[in-house]
C-alpha cells in the first residue's frame, strides 16, 4: 500500500476544484474557489459543498497518516451546521484531529470565507479499516 492518495483524476473533489493545501496527522487545509457550480439557485455556496469539503480533506489526512499500516479511511459520520453564506471568493476548510483511534478518528473541520469568518463547522468521524484484500 502507498503513501500517496489515490489519484483526484475524475472525482468529486477535481469536479468541485478543491484544492489541497496542507495534510498532515493532525492539521489538514484545503480551499475551492467559489463559482456557480458550487452555488444553490439562491447564489449561495450549496450546504453539501461544505459537508463534501470536510469528509474530504479529513478521510485524506486520515488516510495519509494510516496507509503505511495497510490501512483505508473513509467517512462513518458527518455532521456539519451552517452559520453564515458565502457566495463569492473561497471556502476554506481546516481540519484538525481531535481523535486517533485504532478505528476511528474524530476531526472538526471549520470553513471559513476569505475574510476568516466562520461560516459551517463540520464534527468528522472517520472509519480506519484494512485495505482490500488485506483482512
Amino acid at each position: 500500500m502507498s503513501d500517496t492518495p489515490p489519484t483526484l483524476d475524475g472525482t468529486l473533489d477535481e469536479v468541485l476544484g478543491f484544492e489541497t493545501l496542507e495534510v498532515g496527522p493532525e492539521l489538514a487545509r484545503s480551499r475551492a474557489k467559489v463559482g456557480r457550480h458550487l452555488q444553490q439557485p439562491l447564489g449561495l455556496v450549496h450546504g453539501g459543498v461544505y459537508a463534501t469539503m470536510a469528509e474530504s480533506i479529513a478521510s485524506h489526512a486520515t488516510y495519509m497518516a494510516v496507509a503505511a499500516e495497510g490501512k483505508i479511511a473513509v467517512g462513518l459520520a458527518n455532521q456539519t451546521s451552517f452559520m453564515r453564506p458565502i457566495l463569492s471568493g473561497h471556502v476554506n476548510a481546516e481540519a484538525r484531529r481531535r481523535h486517533r483511534g485504532s478505528t476511528t478518528w474524530i476531526w472538526d473541520v471549520e470553513m471559513t470565507d476569505d475574510e476568516g469568518r466562520l461560516c459551517a463547522l463540520s464534527r468528522m468521524t472517520i472509519a480506519v479499516r484494512p485495505a482490500p484484500g488485506r483482512q
